[in-house]
């Protein structure tokens, strides 16, 4: 299975549909209740919940997700309902169409569960209804709609956000440090579109680092990310260089690195990193460590990009 532990825990929802084709006298036999089997949709409503439930032991890659809220419905087929779901063939036969809609707040979305319940639904439907049709069909089953996922945020960065990324490293500045934090703030910026126009290495030094960063304010820089100088040792000064120059805090973000660092390993609660805004700049300050680095931006990327928007006016 697919390591999902990057991913962050957001609401997931996803919609799905599909029909089953009947005869006319089937569908009466339904309105007027006269099916031997029974009530029929809520059963199949049900059969639809137990097979959301036991998708990942149906689907071997399918991770186990929350279901934190279902519905499924049932309609009889109308082109006037149904006519943005279906092309005009659908319509020449008579049918139930069967609507489903999932929510989770977890790692990954829940659109098999939902096309699973459908799928379900479906084959209960069919088994009930056999021993009076025996030209039941069941076609157009399909994904509607899934949000909260990767493709749902692409609305973050439509325009490149323009970054410039600040290594702060006494030793890195010496030349006696690889650096591999910037590096890896550098690969991930350009992973969800961030246009990377800045590199600099300097040493951790208050007076540097802000000249550096109120020189990329001026320039306009959106975005300035810096690594390391966020613990508690001597010459970590980073910290304390970029929150004399902030004009307004963002303390979100920070609370949200470390409380994702945290599930991750308890020594995340020692950064010190904080964020905020400095004329129409957002800079964010990460830990020197790789995967502190690269943990903390996990936690923020792509949604800090909205932070340009509504510094700009645009709003939440």
């Amino acid at each position: 299975m697919r390591d999902i532990t990057h991913k962050q825990i957001t609401l997931r929802t996803a919609k799905a549909i599909g029909v089953i084709y009947c005869s006319a006298a089937t569908i009466d036999m339904i309105k007027n209740n006269e099916l031997p089997k029974g009530n029929l949709f809520d059963v199949a409503r049900a059969a639809g919940f137990i097979g959301a439930k036991l998708t990942p032991q149906l689907l071997p890659h399918c991770h186990p997700v929350q279901i934190d809220g279902m519905d499924i419905t049932f309609e009889f087929l109308d082109k006037a309902q149904h006519a943005d779901y279906f092309d005009d063939t659908a319509f020449i036969k008579s049918g139930i169409v069967i609507t489903g809609e999932a929510k989770s707040i977890g790692r990954t979305g829940i659109e098999m569960e939902i096309l699973t319940a459908v799928s379900v639904a479906a084959l209960e439907i069919y088994d009930m209804l056999k021993p009076v049709d025996k030209q039941l069909e069941i076609s157009g089953i399909k994904l509607l709609q899934k949000r909260g996922g990767k493709s749902d945020r692409e609305r973050f960065f439509e325009v490149p956000p323009i970054c410039a990324v600040l290594v702060c490293s006494d030793s890195t500045a010496a030349g006696t440090r690889e650096d591999k934090s910037g590096k890896i703030i550098t690969e991930m910026l350009k992973a969800v579109n961030g246009d990377v126009v800045h590199y600099e290495v300097l040493p951790d030094d208050i007076t540097q680092i802000q000249m550096q960063v109120r020189a990329w304010v001026e320039a306009d820089v959106q975005f300035i990310f810096t690594t390391g100088g966020t613990g508690f040792g001597p010459r970590d000064n980073t910290v304390e260089a970029i929150e004399q120059i902030l004009e307004r805090k963002a303390d979100g973000i920070s609370e949200a690195m470390r409380v994702y660092g945290q599930q991750r390993t308890p020594v995340a609660m020692m950064s010190r990193g904080i964020a905020g805004t400095i004329n129409n700049t957002m800079i964010v300050t990460l830990p020197g460590s790789s995967n502190g680095a690269r943990e903390s931006l996990e936690a923020i990327l792509p949604a800090v990009f909205h932070a340009r928007a509504m510094m700009l006016g645009g709003g939440h």
